[in-house]
């Protein structure tokens, strides 16, 4: 099957100004996702989605395919979706989005939420870890519980599934996924995704995909076995990849 990757950029984070453009190991960090992408092997074009000039300027400077989208998009996957309905990339069969600050971003994670879709399972897949307890109780991760057939019931940042007992410890640790933030879609779902209106409990948790969730549509979860690297949306964690990145990429971390 053909596989359309697109990375959503743009220069409007606040935590971290002009994040895209930022430096990680002497080049801009959408350049490095980018290049993350391309090593992963995963897709058979990779591109960037930007509304800004001048990422699209530096990262074409660097050879990163680049496409032009709206300034009025909302989310990275309305950007997708709008780049998915122009002509020059309307003939593939499935459209993974990694987000531009995850150059940490790993294979298993991918491909895990690729087949999903590929494998005729879901029209939309995405990714978890299993995380210790701790998390719980931080609403900046997010996380998921899933059926038996690996559909995802819910998304929140609330502490899910919620311990009523104690004697229930143990049993509770097999079921503390953290959420990945990478998705898979088929065309027709990514497309039928932003048509939706906006959803109550997506406007209150602030995610995104429990709009489609809501409305009914399957979103298939991979639960992968490998250690998390997150993302970089802070002066801190932009310090911290750059210290660990050499170890990363030569494989020793």
């Amino acid at each position: 099957m053909r596989v359309l990757a697109v990375i959503p950029a743009r220069l409007g984070a606040t935590r971290l100004p002009r994040k895209p453009l930022r430096l990680l190991a002497g080049l801009p960090l959408v350049v490095r996702v980018w290049q993350r992408v391309l090593e992963l092997d995963i897709a058979a074009t990779t591109i960037v989605a930007t509304d800004s000039d001048e990422v699209a300027r530096i990262a074409a400077d660097h050879g990163v395919p680049v496409v032009m989208t709206d300034q009025a998009h909302t989310s990275g996957t309305e950007r997708i979706a709008q780049v998915v309905r122009m002509n020059a990339y309307r003939d593939y069969d499935a459209v993974v989005n990694v987000q531009g600050d995850e150059p940490f971003v790993s294979r298993q994670a991918l491909l895990g939420a690729l087949r999903l879709v590929t494998d005729g399972q879901h029209p939309i897949g995405t990714a978890a870890v299993l995380a210790t307890p701790d998390i719980l109780d931080d609403p900046n991760v997010v996380k998921v519980v899933a059926g038996d057939d690996g559909r995802a019931l819910f998304f929140s940042r609330a502490p899910i599934p919620y311990l009523r007992s104690r004697d229930d410890a143990e049993l509770q640790r097999a079921y503390v996924w953290q959420h990945i933030g990478v998705y898979a879609y088929t065309p027709e779902a990514l497309s039928r995704w932003v048509r939706l209106p906006a959803n109550p409990l997506e406007q209150i948790e602030r995610l995104e995909q429990l709009r489609p969730l809501a409305a009914g549509m399957s979103i298939g979860v991979a639960l992968v076995d490998e250690p998390l690297r997150p993302g970089i949306d802070t002066e801190q964690d932009l310090e911290r990849a750059n210290r660990e990145w050499s170890a990363f990429t030569t494989g020793s971390l």
